[in-house]
C-alpha cells in the first residue's frame, strides 16, 4: 500500500503536469492530453504519469513523444512544488484502463441495442385490452364480495 507521502507527491505531480500542459507548454502534440493518474515509487525516485488522448494510436504516439520531450521541464516544475530529497524521474504511459472502460461501454451499448431490437413491440391496443380485462375482473370480484355480504346478513 502506498504511504500518505507518496500519495500526496503523486497528487502534486498530477496537478503540476496537468496545469503545465494547459498553460505552459505550447506543443501541439500534447494540447488535448488528459493526465489521468500518477504512480510514484516507494523511494520517490520514479513516477509514472498516465495520460489519455482521443484520436487513436497515432495521436497517442505523438503525444507520448511530446511528453517525453517535455519531461525535463515538467520535472523541474515538480521539483519546485515537491519538497523532497529527490525529484521523481517522470515516465509517461498511455492509460489503458480508460481505453478498456470505453470499450466495455461501447460493447454494453451494442448489447442494449440488440436486446431492444429483439424484444417484441407491444401494441397500445393490447395494453388497453389488458386494462379492460383487469377492470372486468375487478368488477366481478366486487360483485362477489357484495353477494357474500348479502348472504351473511
Amino acid at each position: 500500500m502506498a504511504s500518505r507521502r507518496t500519495l500526496k507527491a503523486a497528487q502534486a505531480i498530477r496537478e503540476v503536469v496537468a496545469t503545465s500542459l494547459l498553460t505552459d507548454l505550447k506543443d501541439p502534440r500534447v494540447e488535448t492530453t488528459t493526465i489521468t493518474k500518477v504512480e510514484v515509487s516507494a523511494d520517490m525516485r520514479n513516477a509514472k504519469v498516465f495520460f489519455m488522448i482521443r484520436g487513436g494510436e497515432a495521436k497517442e504516439r505523438l503525444a507520448l513523444k511530446g511528453l517525453q520531450s517535455a519531461a525535463g521541464y515538467l520535472q523541474q516544475k515538480c521539483a519546485r512544488r515537491i519538497d523532497a530529497r529527490y525529484t521523481p524521474k517522470l515516465s509517461f504511459e498511455v492509460d489503458e484502463g480508460v481505453k478498456n472502460q470505453l470499450e466495455v461501454l461501447r460493447i454494453l451499448a451494442e448489447e442494449r441495442r440488440a436486446k431492444e431490437a429483439a424484444e417484441p413491440e407491444i401494441d397500445e391496443d393490447d395494453e388497453f385490452e389488458e386494462e379492460e380485462e383487469w377492470e372486468e375482473d375487478e368488477n366481478e370480484a366486487d360483485e362477489d364480495d357484495a353477494d357474500d355480504s348479502k348472504a351473511n346478513d
